[in-house]
């Protein structure tokens, strides 16, 4: 029997049955099967959640024959792909086009449809998920039903959809708003605890993309700011591939490894090699295409939690993690990273309505993170935070139905499209009810 496993190796399924759509109506196929039989479907992307979000109980659809650029309208300014699509493909493609997305997280690897439904975000920008960023998609609901939704045709499944946690229906196509390919500025540059503090806001209202990591146990902080740039791409000034080598796969990847896996066996060794990490870090400034500035190889495997808190009540939620980690007897060896979003308009997005401050905490894949994510949560559920939907949390329908003003409206959509649950598992059962 075919397992599962998704990349942190939190969340694993043995579904009975595996199949590779090669096109729409091979998902429709699925569908109707799996819903003739009572059964169970979903398609899995690259596993990239930490959570069991996309996990099978029954039928799992691999997501490799979905994949490519359907359409470009230039006068639109849009771009349909293929749902399975990863969105490293979709960016390089992109990118031989001269166009671009508006924003992105820092990594590339997800597929689209799981990148949107789970609402991967970045920081800062006019839009900061990618799902705000989708102005139409295609769908297979649950009764096998083939839905197109856009501003014009079927909006309401279009507003539900773009975060759909997979509840709503399989995703074939996405199109995304783009803009003329353009280029990013990079500051990067360490800073003491109060200095980046006190000049966060200063920041974020002077740079396009702001970003910070905080060592856990240090005084130290690195912040990222990116900026747009004129449009002469030719203008770029990326690192020296020598300088991107040394920083981003040797020290970042291979030596950042190393040393916390290290560290898994003496955790007394923690605080003092996060203080000569941080004491490590230099000052950098570089430019080049957007997508390549927004993402980083990530090869070092972790474990994630992240909740947005609204953006007025961040940097208190910030330092009262810090004060609660600081008073327990915890020794945690990843960073955490702080971005923030403007609010948008999608109903189960974290920054729906809202204009929202982002914190994640990470530890080794090896490590256990259920007292550190534990003790995080309780402070970010004291702020109205709202946990990620595609990282580890422990919240139920009940809480998180307090925190959405449109939860309600998003249970009688997936009533609508998914009437018998043939997209359900253990996970959605969990945040949405039965």
């Amino acid at each position: 029997m075919t397992e599962w496993v998704n990349w942190s190796g939190l969340a694993s399924a043995r579904p009975q049955r595996v199949a590779q759509p090669v096109d729409t109506a091979a998902v429709v196929a699925e569908v109707h099967r799996a819903r003739t039989e009572g059964a169970t479907v979903k398609m899995v992307g690259t596993g990239h959640s930490f959570t069991a979000i996309s996990a099978p109980e029954h039928t799992m659809l691999l997501p490799q024959s979905l994949s490519g650029i359907l359409a470009v309208d230039r006068d639109a300014m849009t771009v349909t792909a293929l749902a399975g699509t990863q969105l490293k493909v979709l960016n390089a493609t992109l990118e031989g086009l001269g166009l671009s997305l508006h924003n992105m997280g820092d990594i590339a690897e997800q597929t689209l449809a799981g990148a949107i439904s789970t609402g991967t975000h970045g920081t800062g920008g006019v839009a900061a998920s990618l799902a705000a960023q989708v102005v139409g998609l295609e769908l297979v609901t649950g009764t096998g039903e083939v839905l197109r939704a856009s501003a014009e045709e079927n909006p309401d499944v279009l507003e539900h959809a773009r975060i759909g946690l997979g509840a709503l229906g399989v995703l074939t196509a996405i199109t995304f708003r783009v803009e003329p390919l353009f280029l990013l500025e990079a500051t990067e540059r360490p800073m003491r605890w109060d200095e980046a503090l006190g000049s966060f806001d200063q920041m974020v209202a002077e740079s396009h993309h702001v970003d910070m990591y905080w060592f856990p146990h240090s005084d130290r902080m690195l912040t990222k700011r990116n900026d747009r740039l004129a449009d002469d791409l030719g203008a770029a000034r990326p690192l020296s591939r020598t300088r991107a080598w040394v920083d981003d796969e040797l020290l970042s990847n291979k030596a950042f490894g190393l040393l916390t896996a290290a560290a898994n066996r003496a955790p007394r060794i923690i605080p003092r090699m996060n203080r000569m990490n941080a004491r490590m870090l230099g000052a950098r400034t570089y430019s080049d295409v957007a997508h390549r500035v927004f993402t980083t190889e990530r090869n070092v495997v972790f474990k994630e939690m992240e909740y947005a808190v609204p953006r007025e009540a961040g940097l208190s939620a910030l330092r009262e993690a810090r004060a609660a980690l600081d008073a327990s007897d915890l020794a945690i060896s990843f960073p955490v990273e702080i971005r923030v979003a403007p609010a948008d308009d999608v109903p189960l997005s974290t920054a729906s309505g809202r204009e929202s401050f982002y914190l994640a905490f990470h530890t080794h894949r090896r490590a256990d993170h259920t007292a550190y994510f534990s003790l995080m949560e309780q402070v970010m559920r004291a702020h109205g935070g709202r946990p990620h939907w595609g990282k580890v949390h422990t919240r139920q329908a009940d809480g998180l139905a307090a925190l959405y003003p449109r939860f309600d409206d998003f249970l009688a959509m997936r009533d609508r499209l998914d009437p018998d649950r043939v997209f359900s598992n253990g996970y959605l059962r969990r945040v949405l009810g039965s």
